[in-house]
């Protein structure tokens, strides 16, 4: 095993760590909050847009089964990174779609794997996702982890994080868990 870790921004933590969670080769992803100014930050205070943080995921994943560009492909497709500190009815910067990354290879993966999309045409609109310096990851409370499993009910679950996983599903069959 090979091991390795990436920390995406892609709007509410609940539905980026559905999907990942998915993803054959991801050891784990805990939800959290990164890019902010607040010591281990609560969610309340995440959520009042006053700490800077986004709301993430950090996917531990095994390199030997799953690289980082596919990771990046998986990120891009399952939320819409044209629009500016926002996804759906979730808006301020702690949605904001960003690439939190550690070494000069994943700044500059993403940057290249972005040019690429940009001149692709596959969005009708510019890329507005950030690529930030990683810092500290705080995770997030209890309750957030593995939230769409454990919630499965619940209406923002049903309305939003189910749909997008289904989405998902029917497209990236190759890439999850058998």
């Amino acid at each position: 095993m090979n091991k390795d870790y990436a920390i995406f921004a892609s709007g509410c933590f609940w539905c980026t760590e559905a999907i990942f969670d998915n993803l054959n080769g991801v050891i784990s992803v805990v939800p959290g909050y990164i890019g902010g100014t607040v010591s281990n930050p609560s969610y309340e205070q995440v959520c009042s847009g006053t700490t800077g943080h986004a709301e993430a995921i950090k996917t531990t994943y095994d390199r030997e089964i799953l690289s980082f560009e596919n990771l990046l492909k998986v990120f891009f497709e399952t939320h819409d990174p044209t629009t500016l500190n926002r996804q759906g009815n979730d808006i301020g910067t702690q949605y904001r779609s960003s690439i939190f990354y550690k070494n000069e290879f994943e700044l500059n993966f993403s940057k290249d794997y972005i040019a690429m999309l940009e001149k692709s045409g596959i969005f009708s609109s510019k890329i507005v996702t950030t690529l930030e310096k990683e810092t500290k990851f705080f995770e997030a409370e209890e309750y957030h982890k593995k939230y769409f499993h454990n919630n499965p009910e619940n209406t923002y679950c049903q309305l939003v994080v189910k749909p997008k996983i289904d989405k998902f599903r029917l497209s990236k069959n190759h890439l999850l868990k058998k």
